[in-house]
């Protein structure tokens, strides 16, 4: 029997149609220990956490690892191209919801959310109400977005159009500017941006991106909103300017160390937002992130292509192991 592995619990709509293609099972944790362990005779791999690259070693009937999500940094491509196994995901399908969860922690730290709860529920009212005098604006800002994928998009335009905000964008790939946007080097971008919204792959080159010098130039009271990965901010640094008051704030969503270690001093700032990698969760997202995994280990077993086929570099290897495939 076909043999469908997934990291994680995924939607029932989802589960659905999984079950209707073969033997469904969930990994009993989501380390890589167990993942290899458990994944090891699997035919597609549903993926939502970091595959560990000998999950891919050896003799495998494995057809595909269909990403869960967009980022591919949780499955090791180059393990999976040495196999002959094709990558899929599902682009695209949350960047509506990550890009509300960028304005509602945008919002949240120039209201200050954190501490007027806080003082309201333990010092009272009018001690709470002082805490408004510093709150700030969001319509007046300037809206800097490193990254122009789908995710930083959306974002540019709800920035744009819903809070008629200046838009600076910084992206690898520069394509044509939206209307009321432009695109600007890292250092302008830096400088000019009250609200600062890290959208972009981890590659080598975004690794570090935030660090003590990227810091220096941002105004002291601009916040950064990290939606991406963790490592793209070198924690060091940024834990120091927040210690020093050189930035007014961060929500955090992504960490290189995931989960976030319960001492980690991120913990200890009020005017820290941290939340545990969930910017793009919802009921609606998770729907339409399983069904379109499901929907692509269906096209995979059925004898087609993934329509959203991020390897396509492996495909005569994947020809060589399954030559009945539709191309």
């Amino acid at each position: 029997m076909t043999d469908i592995f997934s990291t994680h619990n995924l939607h029932p709509e989802a589960v659905e149609i999984l079950k209707g293609l073969g033997r469904l099972r969930f990994a009993s944790a989501p380390d890589p220990d167990t993942l290899l362990k458990e994944g090891r005779d699997a035919d597609i791999l549903i993926v939502r956490a970091p595959l560990p690259p000998a999950l891919f070693d050896g003799p495998t009937k494995l057809r595909a690892a269909i990403r869960h999500g967009a980022g591919l940094d949780m499955v090791p491509m180059d393990a999976a191209n040495r196999a002959g196994v094709l990558v899929a995901n599902t682009p695209g399908v949350n960047a509506a919801t990550v890009a509300e969860y960028v304005f509602f922690a945008a919002m949240a730290l120039l209201r200050r959310f954190r501490m007027v709860e806080r003082d309201l529920r333990t010092e009272g009212w009018t001690t709470a109400r002082r805490q408004t005098d510093h709150a700030r604006d969001l319509g007046d800002l300037t809206l800097g977005v490193v990254g122009f994928g789908n995710i930083g998009q959306r974002v540019c335009e709800i920035g744009r159009q819903g809070f008629g905000l200046d838009v600076l964008v910084h992206s690898r790939s520069r394509r044509e500017a939206p209307a009321g946007t432009r695109f600007v080097e890292l250092d302008e971008i830096a400088a000019e941006a009250d609200i600062l919204v890290l959208c972009c792959p981890l590659a080598e080159e975004t690794r570090g991106l935030v660090n003590a010098s990227l810091l220096a130039r941002m105004k002291p009271d601009a916040i950064i909103i990290n939606i991406a990965r963790g490592a793209v901010i070198d924690d060091a640094a940024m834990i120091a300017a927040l210690r020093d008051g050189r930035i007014g704030g961060a929500a955090l969503d992504v960490f290189a160390q995931q989960p976030l270690p319960a001492d980690h001093p991120y913990l200890t700032f009020d005017n820290v937002i941290v939340t545990p990698h969930m910017a793009g969760i919802t009921e609606g997202s998770m729907r339409r992130m399983g069904v379109g995994a499901a929907e692509e280990a269906e096209r995979v077993l059925s004898g087609r292509l993934p329509l959203n086929f991020c390897n396509p570099e492996v495909l005569d290897a994947y020809l060589e192991r399954f030559p009945d495939t539709e191309t």
